[in-house]
């Protein structure tokens, strides 16, 4: 029993005294200022649009190169009539598009998007991040499915077990 004592005071504490406590200061998180390819925000708006298209991705770039489409044709309309009331400083109606392959530009930031995915639309609001991609990306087509748990009628056998 004595060595039983002996082991309990070896290690009741002995390391915690011997510490100092120190209180971590947590700073508050700064966000960082948003470069795209090392450009700011306010340099891609300013930026001409075929200095921009160098910057995106290559699959990106091809798209916008193509032209745009009549359909997108009137996004582009949409999203300057936005952009002028948000900065007038009223806050524009949510833009509803079926253009899921439109790629997103700096001077789509801050504005909300009504994505069609198939089903019914689903508002997206455009941040810095998103520069470069697609609208479609923000919008998924698909579930994920979640099954039920089998019962009456899960399978063609349970059709002829008697209900009690």
């Amino acid at each position: 029993m004595g060595e039983k004592m002996a082991r309990q005071k070896k290690f009741s504490g002995k390391g915690k005294s011997r510490r100092k406590s120190k209180t971590k200061k947590v700073a508050p998180r700064r966000r960082l200022e948003f470069k795209y390819k090392g450009y700011t925000l306010e340099e891609l708006q300013e930026m001409p649009m075929k200095k921009f298209m160098e910057l995106i991705p290559a699959r990106q770039r091809r798209s916008m190169m193509r032209g745009i489409a009549p359909k997108q044709r009137k996004l582009v309309i949409k999203i300057k009539k936005a952009r002028r009331l948000l900065n007038r400083g009223k806050e524009p109606r949510v833009i509803r598009t079926h253009c899921r392959d439109f790629v997103i530009t700096p001077d789509m930031v801050g504005l909300t998007f009504g994505i069609y995915n198939g089903k019914e639309f689903q508002e997206v609001k455009i941040v810095e991040e998103a520069i470069g991609r697609y609208l479609g990306e923000f919008a998924p087509t698909r579930k994920i499915v979640q099954h039920g748990s089998p019962g009456m009628g899960a399978t063609r056998g349970s059709m002829f077990v008697p209900i009690k």
